[in-house]
């Protein structure tokens, strides 16, 4: 009989597709091969600095209807490092044993984090210094984890952008008109050039690549000469301006984000080119939805390999796919690797070879 075990589970970061994917596996395995407890843990590292810990035990009929579903069962939260706790009254604390503590309160054996390389960066340290046994997951829309080659939550986004730039074609060649996408893609074009190929887009820009804004016309103008007098652009949020500027947006609690490219492009685009331009910003359209079959397949795979990490008394390791397989690597290891989009890479040669244009 193996050991007895009761093991935590939480979701940390902005919310993506498959989430729950990874929950209803994880609950699957424990439960039912190896006969442990699983806790799932509310808002996060938040949950656990609750008194008690808000936490609720895990069963297999309780998750079997989240496999679709999107977003996040227990909830979620990307602000607040527990090193430097924002207070009510304006100062910050290190209430990192609280968290520490909290695990300890609910007797968790292990505990698995589902998160990108920031969430999984704090969650590291606060195994390191609260005594707790991690396993990672990785989850994030931008792909940008290193190390894996995928990450859950990154196939349905493209999935959504591509479809918006399926619509997008229609009405663009309607109205003989210039019709931008600006997608998510907090450092990494992934999403953008993924979604851009798959959809047809005409001009793909991405933070890693420079651009022109005389190339982009140049394209614009040299598709209306073959008798195309439409085009379609993606533009992750990320990219900057033609001098190299962040483009941001002021949030109503005074925090600032990424966005406002494809606003800033169109201006320039219609004054150069004269063509009528217009924008549609995808923004978290991209996190929601059903999560696509790959994205399931993926958390249901990771969700199993970390529970038998645990099984193993394998901690520190992150779950990742790479070669057709699950392979467990150090955290450390993965999120000091950032995966940006390689600009000498198959899916940049491949864009390239299909005439679409990169702005450079």
């Amino acid at each position: 009989m193996a050991e007895h075990k009761r093991i935590g589970i939480l979701t940390s970061g902005g919310d993506c597709a498959g989430l729950n994917a990874v929950i209803r596996a994880v609950v699957h395995r424990a439960v039912g091969t190896y006969n442990w407890e699983v806790w799932g843990i509310y808002r996060a590292t938040q949950g656990l600095m609750q008194r008690p810990p808000q936490a609720t035990r895990l069963e297999p009929k309780q998750v079997d209807a989240a496999l679709t579903l999107a977003g996040t069962i227990l909830g979620t939260t990307n602000k607040g490092n527990p090193f430097a706790f924002p207070m009510s009254d304006g100062t910050v604390r290190d209430r990192s044993s609280e968290i520490a503590e909290g695990y300890h309160q609910l007797g968790l054996d292990a505990l698995i984090g589902i998160g990108g390389d920031g969430s999984l960066a704090i969650l590291r340290k606060l195994a390191e210094v609260g005594g707790i046994n991690l396993v990672g997951i990785p989850k994030t829309i931008d792909n940008d984890v290193g190390i894996t080659e995928r990450s859950i939550g990154f196939d349905t986004a493209v999935n959504i952008a591509t479809e918006a730039l399926d619509r997008l074609q229609f009405t663009a060649a309607s109205h003989d008109r210039v019709m931008i996408l600006e997608v998510m893609g907090r450092d990494a074009g992934h999403i953008a050039i993924s979604a851009g190929i798959a959809g047809g887009a005409d001009i793909i820009l991405i933070p890693e690549i420079p651009y022109t804004l005389e190339r982009i016309c140049q394209q614009i103008q040299q598709r209306k000469q073959q008798g195309n007098n439409y085009s379609v652009a993606i533009v992750s949020e990320a990219v900057r301006t033609e001098s190299g500027e962040v483009v941001q947006n002021m949030l109503s609690f005074g925090e600032c984000r990424y966005g406002g490219i494809g606003h800033y492009l169109a201006d320039r685009i219609s004054a150069l080119s004269g063509a009528e331009t217009r924008v549609t910003v995808l923004g978290h359209t991209q996190r929601g939805g059903t999560p696509s079959p790959l994205d399931r397949l993926t958390a249901s795979a990771f969700g199993v390999a970390a529970v038998d990490l645990i099984a193993d008394k394998d901690y520190d390791k992150m779950v990742t796919w790479q070669n057709r397989q699950v392979v467990s690597v150090p955290i450390l290891d993965a999120i000091g690797q950032y995966k940006a989009v390689d600009s000498q890479g198959t899916l940049v040669k491949t864009a390239r070879g299909l005439g679409i244009c990169l702005g450079d």
